[in-house]
């Protein structure tokens, strides 16, 4: 984690100046989806240990702010209710591929049927990182009264199971299942970049899961270029991990990605005050993002490139 935001702290921009003036165009189209800022609110669980309203608040704040949230497949708020609760917003659902086929294809259809946009898939999870936070704090089950809604079946809560069996015939798999693009979180290797076009996935997603799962892998902006440069404009790159800033959105969109995603944030302002939180986390972002994009002497954000980001040390 540390070393995600350090990493951003490394780069700096370099602006031009005397450019005239314009609307500002921050907007971005993803998949399908619009947003109106380039921020995306990254699948993160458990939103109700942070607020009682949960995945619920986060969902409104961001249809709000006119984003794309991805609802976590851990989330404590079912993605039907999170959908119920912010009508029109857009959602795309974050799915583990599960090792029952049958279970994994019962959440994509429940993600269709909820309106979501897109399949997240999560594919740096072939086992649980060893968290020594989690093991220091005693974090083991959810409090009474919390569950993982979306693993519900009947009257069991199913344990989401991690599993070093799967492969990229297991994105085949999804890839005939659904018509909903596919977008693979968790590619950091270039090599895997393009194995994913070969697969048919719609959209990639660098992340090393916010530090979470195999430590000292590299920071995911300075994965970045590489995953960029392996697709070629293929298709969209975003990114998570360590995004701060509004300045940390323009350096990693000059570096190539089309959009952030933004998780510990969402949750720090949910967590304050719930939906008011998560909005003003919001604003804040695209505030920045807009003061930044005017100091660097630009209109849109599609005019960010390579050139204005250097490294500072």
């Amino acid at each position: 984690m540390r070393a995600n935001e350090a990493a951003f702290g490394r780069l700096a921009l370099l602006p031009r100046v005397l450019r005239g003036g314009g609307k500002l165009e921050t907007g971005v189209t993803l998949l399908g989806s619009r947003a109106a800022m380039p921020v995306l609110v990254a699948p993160t669980a458990f939103h109700r240990l942070a607020h009682p309203e949960g995945e619920r608040a986060t969902a409104r704040a961001a249809a709000a702010a006119e984003t794309i949230m991805m609802v976590s497949m851990a989330a404590t708020v079912a993605v039907e209710d999170v959908a119920a609760a912010a009508p029109g917003a857009d959602l795309w659902f974050q799915l583990y591929v599960q090792p029952d086929a049958a279970f994994t294809e019962t959440l994509v259809r429940r993600a269709e049927a909820a309106g979501c946009k897109a399949l997240v898939v999560t594919v740096d999870s072939p086992a649980l990182g060893l968290r020594d936070r989690d093991r220091r704090n005693g974090f083991h089950d959810l409090p009474d009264g919390l569950r993982c809604e979306n693993l519900r079946d009947g009257d069991r809560v199913r344990p989401i199971v991690m599993s070093p069996d799967l492969t990229w015939e297991h994105v085949d798999a999804l890839r005939e299942m659904t018509a909903l693009p596919i977008v693979c979180k968790g590619v950091t290797h270039p090599a895997d970049a393009v194995l994913a076009l070969d697969h048919g996935v719609s959209a990639l997603l660098v992340s090393n899961h916010g530090g979470r799962q195999l430590d000292t892998v590299p920071a995911a902006v300075d994965l970045l270029p590489d995953v960029v440069a392996a697709v070629g404009g293929a298709v969209p790159v975003l990114l998570d991990g360590g995004v701060r800033r509004g300045t940390d959105v323009l350096k990693a969109m000059a570096l190539g990605a089309a959009a952030v995603a933004v998780g510990r944030p969402v949750v720090w302002g949910l967590a304050v005050d719930g939906e008011r939180g998560v909005a003003r986390v919001l604003e804040l972002l695209r505030a920045e993002v807009e003061n930044a994009l005017v100091l660097c002497g630009l209109t849109s954000v599609r005019d960010l490139e390579p050139g204005m980001v250097r490294r500072s040390w």
